[in-house]
């Protein structure tokens, strides 16, 4: 009985913690229609800075967290709302998205250029203060930690539904437009509620850090804990938010009390807070249709395939001369970049014409590259069957949540990654996946492609027939049923189109692609790990392939590349390692709302210099032709487009951006 009581009151102090900040996600959410999946990156930088307070400059305990929570924490929520999440809850959920998770990467990059990595120790509030209760020792930090989270739901329960202010956060994001009517002021509303979000997310993480410690990802992950038990309260109630972090809390101390310590159970303990998550995404009523917002605001780039034919001939022969002076160190970067590339080909279909976001699509290239390495058949038969077990494998994850839209969605995948990550990929039982498996070259019709140069062609290769695929689905009914999903549900459902079994369709479609990068990588190394395919990693991924266009072919080819590149500049300028995060995040922050990136700016460039070099090049020719008519034949047969020299299946015209309003 006194463990019992002693795993309980511990449950009790890490549930409280999560209270806080979960407490934090749901006022952020209620208020301003923004999930905020950088809250536990912020809960990590203002965990840091206690620390730097603290321990560097010297200051009074007291001092310090009254500047962190009263100062520095609203003073970044303000600046966040105002200048980064301003507006978002107006757009799709998966712009958001987006933008949210580039501040993860970006904050993460920020912390690590400040504190570069080094062993640092929080120490808890009263370390010598604490009560014997029977056989169990109660620090005075878990019950202050107790008390605060008590304190917290009290206040912000009283803030919501007894104060002016309660109400006017309230009535913001129900029509703002109506409340600025009644003299009201729904920037400001938003901005408090973004104080008052990242004040809880440093009082949770300050709590946390003396039992988590002061790491960059486990304090920023660890709060995917608190995205259950907001999940709980359906990011619309405190007390059942309160309720599930108390519950989560308990759950896991039990867990790591009574079950065992190996077999099965043993991969249970580390995925409770995931388990919980999927289990309430699968419990969730159906997200009703959100009307008389703005849905569709890029419209996809879709070339012809005249130019896109083009182009992909020209990248094959740009492979072909690039990789036959190259060493095998580098062989092997641009294999790497060519399976990053073909992944990211998965998101362009999946987000870029689907509108919808996916945080395992790297979980799903682990999928392919593992079912490839157990079949043993390094052929074209066991290629294609890999690519399918991983798309298998995806519309399984998407049958179970065919009600779910959005940003409910996006959890589930994410909940799923961490549940491969933990409990597949990482655990011995499971394909022994945690230490490495062989893999053989590919081989077509009985011919090894055991030469790296060959291998790394044949992987371009792939990509452009990929490409070509996916552009090919664009082009016909199936791409137009796409952008209508994308743009308007609301208005498909009103047609009666029932989209719920094409969306399975899709994310299988999706996943297949992402696996056969997975099983061409597993070929392209000769052995694969757990390592390989770590769920942070799609988190990159999704940044990347929006900074550089996620609606284009072009966006995926330099995104891959970019991907790639990363930890080669991190690995050869270490002092940089942070600044790289910085750029990619806080880039895809800017970017965010414009998912055809980098890409469009290649695009409208392009077509300045066809403007200005197409009537030189005209007028010369004919000069040496005063017929005139050979010379614009000769243009037209070289295919002059719009698609700069470093893309493939680019958008012949990127302006066809447009903004819908579905009313």
């Amino acid at each position: 009985m006194s463990s019992l009581f002693a795993f309980t009151l511990l449950g009790l102090f890490t549930g409280a913690a999560y209270a806080i900040v979960a407490s934090g996600m749901v006022l952020t959410y209620t208020t301003t229609r923004v999930f905020n999946i950088a809250h536990g990156a912020f809960s990590m930088l203002l965990a840091f800075t206690f620390w730097d307070f603290t321990i560097r400059q010297g200051m009074p305990t007291l001092l310090a967290l009254a500047l962190v929570l009263l100062v520095v924490a609203p003073a970044v929520g303000w600046f966040t709302q105002r200048f980064v999440a301003r507006g978002l809850g107006e757009g799709p959920v998966s712009v958001s998205l987006v933008v949210t998770v580039g501040l993860l990467v970006g904050i993460i990059g920020l912390a690590q250029q400040i504190w570069p990595p080094a062993p640092r120790v929080l120490l808890p509030f009263h370390p010598e203060t604490g009560w014997q209760l029977g056989d169990t020792y109660v620090t005075a930090h878990q019950l202050i930690t107790i008390i605060c989270s008590v304190v917290v739901a009290g206040l912000l329960y009283g803030l919501l539904n007894f104060t002016r202010i309660g109400t006017a956060m309230r009535a913001s994001v129900d029509n703002p437009e109506l409340l600025k009517l009644f003299g009201g002021r729904p920037d400001t509303v938003a901005a408090l509620s973004w104080a008052i979000g990242v004040a809880l997310a440093a009082l949770g993480g300050i709590l946390l850090t003396p039992s988590v410690g002061l790491d960059y990802y486990a304090l920023t992950l660890l709060v995917i804990n608190a995205y259950a038990a907001a999940m709980l309260g359906r990011l619309k109630s405190l007390p059942l938010t309160f309720v599930g972090a108390m519950g989560l809390g308990i759950a896991e101390s039990y867990a790591v009390a009574y079950l065992p310590t190996e077999g099965f159970w043993s991969t249970v303990r580390p995925v409770i807070p995931a388990l919980f998550l999927f289990t309430i995404m699968l419990a969730m009523p159906q997200a009703q249709l959100r009307i008389g917002q703005v849905k569709g605001i890029v419209t996809a780039p879709v070339p012809t395939f005249r130019s896109a034919g083009a182009w992909g001939v020209g990248l094959l022969g740009m492979v072909a001369v690039v990789v036959a002076g190259l060493s095998t160190s580098d062989l092997l970067l641009v294999g790497t970049a060519a399976t990053y590339a073909i992944v990211m080909l998965s998101m362009v279909l999946l987000t870029g014409y689907g509108g919808h976001v996916s945080l395992a699509q790297f979980t799903f290239a682990g999928v392919g590259a593992l079912a490839y390495a157990k079949l043993d058949e390094p052929n074209l038969y066991g290629l294609v069957l890999a690519s399918l077990i991983a798309g298998g494998v995806g519309a399984l994850v998407a049958i179970p949540v065919l009600r779910l839209t959005g940003l409910y969605l996006a959890l589930s995948t994410l909940a799923f990654a961490v549940l491969m990550d933990k409990m597949i990929f990482q655990q011995d039982w499971a394909f022994k996946f945690n230490g490495t498996l062989q893999t053989e070259r590919l081989s077509v019709a009985g011919i090894s492609l055991g030469s790296d140069a060959v291998y790394v062609w044949v992987m371009a290769l792939v990509f452009v027939v990929t490409a070509f695929g996916v552009l090919a689905l664009r082009r016909g009914v199936l791409g137009r049923l796409l952008i209508a999903m994308r743009d308007s549900p609301s208005a498909c459902g009103t047609l009666g189109l029932d989209l719920r079994w094409f969306r399975v369709g899709l994310f299988g479609l999706s996943a297949s692609i992402a696996g056969l990068a997975g099983a061409l990588f597993a070929g392209l190394r000769g052995s694969i790990g757990a390592a390989d395919f770590l769920y942070f990693q799609s988190l990159l991924m999704l940044l990347l392939a929006v900074v550089f266009g996620v609606t284009s072919v072009t966006g995926a080819l330099l995104g891959g590349t970019a991907l790639m590149l990363m930890p080669v500049w991190q690995s050869s300028h270490p002092e940089l390692a942070g600044l790289l995060f910085v750029v990619v995040g806080f880039g895809a922050v800017a970017l965010g709302r414009d998912p055809n990136g980098i890409a469009n700016h290649l695009f409208k460039l392009g077509r300045v210099l066809r403007s200005r070099l197409e009537p030189r090049l005209r007028e010369r020719l004919d000069g040496l032709m005063p017929q005139g008519g050979l010379a614009e034949e000769r243009l037209t047969a070289a295919g002059a487009s719009d698609v700069p020299l470093v893309s493939v299946g680019v958008d012949p015209d990127p302006t066809g951006s447009k903004v819908e309003v579905d009313r």
